[in-house]
C-alpha cells in the first residue's frame, strides 16, 4: 500500500448535510426496499421532471438560431462557429441584452447589460464573490442568516479567515436590530465585512419569503453600515404569491446596494448551468477608490472561467423569445406552466400536513412557503432529536427521505446554541418521479408516509 502524498497546507472541509444525505441515499434505499417498502421524496429540492423537459427548450432553440441565421448555409455556419468556439468572459452580448430586457421588466428595475456578468449558475456568482474578498488576505466576516443555505457555508468557509456571523430569522425574515449588532460586531472583532448573504424569496432552507417591510428594514440596516447584499434568486419566479402580493427583490429596491444572482435551473434548465450576476453596485477600495463591483467580478471570471458556454447562454436566449421568435416582454408567464405544477405540489404537502398532524398544534408547526420549494417542519415539544440518526431511521423504518436542519446553521449559531436546528427538518415537495397524475398520486403517498410516521413516533392515533 503506497503512502500518502503530504499536503501540509490543506485542510479538511465539512460536507454539507445534503451532500451527506444523498452520499447515504442508496444504503438507505436498499435498506427500504430489502423490507419492501417504496422510498418517498421529500428531500430533494430538483426541478420537476414534468416542468424540466428539454424537448421544448431545445426545440425553441433550434428555431430560434435558424430564424437568426436565415436561410443562408454560410450565415447559419458562421452563427454555429460562433456557439461552438471561444467567448470572452462576458458571454454573447445579445443573451445579456434580452436578458436585461426581460427580467428588468419583470421587476421594475433598469438594468445595464453591461453590468450583467455570467455566472456558471447561482453557485457560480457566489464563489466569484467570496473569492473577490479573499485576496486581501484579511479575516473576513460574512453575514448570514441562521439558518442559510450550505453552498455558501461550504464556499466560504474554504478561505481560513472567513467567520460567520448568524442573523435569527422569524417568519417575516432576518431580525434587522440583530443585523446590525452582527455587523457592528464582526468589525469590532477587526474583520473586514465582506456582504451579507440571503435568499429572499423562497428561502432555502428557511421556506419563507422576507415580507416587504422587513426587505426594506434590512436594506436599511445594511446601506447606514455601509454593507453589500449578495441576493440569490433561483426561486424568484417559483412564487405562490398573486401578483399584486409579491414583495419586490432587493436589487430592484436598490441596485446601488445589492448584487443579484440569477439562476435559470428552475425556470429554465438545471443542466446548462446559466446564471446571470446584476451587478450596478460599485464599492470602495482601501484609499479610497471607488470601483464597479462588475470589474472585480469580471476579474474573478477571467482567473477561474475565463470562457463561459456561448451555446448555454445564446439558448437561454432563444428561451427569452416566445414561440413567434419575438422576445417576451416576461418569464412569468412561462413560470405559470412551472408553478401550475409546483403550486399543486405545494398545497398536498400543506393539506397533508394538516390533515395528518394538524390536530396537534401544540407538537408539530410548519412553514406556509409563498415561493420555493421547501417547507420547515418543527417538533414543538423537545421530544425528538432530529439529528443524523433520526433521518436515516426515517428512511429505513418508514421510507421517508427529508433533510435535517441542523447542517444549515453556520458556526457561530451552533456555538451560540449546540441544538439548533436539531428540532427541524426540511421537506421539498418539488420533486417526484413521475408526471401527472402519478406525481399527484406520489406526492399525496409521501406527506401521508410522513405523517404517518410522526404519529407512530409519537405514539398518536393513527388518521384515516
Amino acid at each position: 500500500m503506497s503512502a500518502a502524498i503530504p499536503a501540509p497546507t490543506l485542510r479538511e472541509q465539512p460536507v454539507s448535510v445534503t451532500r451527506q444525505m444523498a452520499a447515504a441515499l442508496g444504503r438507505l434505499l436498499a435498506e427500504a426496499k430489502a423490507k419492501g417498502m417504496t422510498l418517498h421524496h421529500l428531500g430533494a429540492g430538483y426541478p420537476h421532471p414534468e416542468v424540466s423537459d428539454p424537448s421544448e427548450y431545445i426545440g425553441q432553440k433550434r428555431e430560434y438560431l435558424r430564424h437568426v441565421a436565415g436561410d443562408d448555409d454560410a450565415a447559419h455556419r458562421a452563427l454555429m462557429t460562433t456557439l461552438y468556439g471561444y467567448t470572452d468572459t462576458m458571454g454573447p452580448v445579445n443573451a445579456r441584452q434580452a436578458f436585461a430586457r426581460v427580467y428588468g421588466h419583470d421587476f421594475g428595475l433598469e438594468i445595464d447589460p453591461d453590468c450583467v456578468v455570467p455566472t456558471i449558475g447561482a453557485t457560480g456568482g457566489i464563489a466569484m464573490m467570496c473569492s473577490m474578498f479573499e485576496h486581501s488576505g484579511e479575516p473576513i466576516a460574512y453575514i448570514v442568516d441562521a439558518p442559510t443555505y450550505t453552498g455558501l457555508i461550504s464556499r466560504a468557509q474554504l478561505y481560513e479567515k472567513a467567520s460567520f456571523y448568524s442573523v435569527p430569522m422569524d417568519d417575516d425574515g432576518p431580525d434587522p436590530v440583530v443585523m446590525g449588532q452582527q455587523i457592528d460586531q464582526a468589525r469590532a472583532d477587526g474583520k473586514v465585512v465582506a456582504f451579507y448573504y440571503t435568499v429572499t424569496d423562497g428561502h432555502n432552507p428557511g421556506g419563507i419569503s422576507f415580507t416587504q417591510s422587513r426587505r426594506e428594514a434590512i436594506l436599511e440596516v445594511c446601506r447606514s453600515r455601509g454593507v453589500l447584499i449578495v441576493e440569490d434568486a433561483p426561486y424568484t419566479y417559483i412564487s405562490y404569491e398573486a401578483a399584486e402580493n409579491r414583495p419586490r427583490p432587493l436589487v430592484a429596491m436598490d441596485p446601488d446596494a445589492v448584487v443579484h444572482l440569477f439562476t435559470a435551473s428552475k425556470i429554465g434548465l438545471p443542466g446548462p448551468r446559466v446564471g446571470m450576476a446584476i451587478a450596478q453596485a460599485k464599492v470602495e477600495l482601501p484609499g479610497g477608490k471607488v470601483v464597479p463591483v462588475k470589474n472585480l467580478l469580471l476579474t474573478e471570471a477571467s482567473g477561474s472561467i475565463l470562457f463561459h458556454n456561448p451555446e448555454a447562454l445564446r439558448s437561454f436566449e432563444a428561451y427569452l423569445n416566445d414561440e413567434n421568435m419575438v422576445e417576451r416582454t416576461s418569464l412569468w408567464p412561462v413560470a405559470a406552466q412551472k408553478n401550475a405544477v409546483y403550486g399543486q405540489n405545494r398545497q398536498i404537502l400543506l393539506d397533508g400536513l394538516d390533515r395528518y398532524l394538524g390536530d396537534h398544534p401544540e407538537l408539530f408547526a410548519w412553514t406556509k412557503p409563498g415561493a420555493g420549494f421547501f417547507s420547515v417542519f418543527t417538533f414543538l415539544d423537545g421530544r425528538v432529536r432530529t439529528d443524523a440518526a433520526f433521518v436515516e431511521n426515517l428512511v429505513a423504518e418508514f421510507g421517508v427521505v427529508t433533510i435535517p436542519m441542523f447542517g444549515f446553521y453556520s458556526v457561530d449559531a451552533r456555538e451560540r446554541d449546540p441544538d439548533v436546528g436539531l428540532n427541524q427538518i426540511r421537506l421539498s415537495f418539488s420533486y417526484s418521479t413521475g408526471v401527472g397524475e402519478q406525481r399527484v398520486a406520489e406526492i399525496e403517498a409521501a406527506v401521508a408516509a410522513f405523517g404517518r410516521a410522526v404519529r407512530e413516533i409519537y405514539g398518536l392515533p393513527a388518521v384515516d
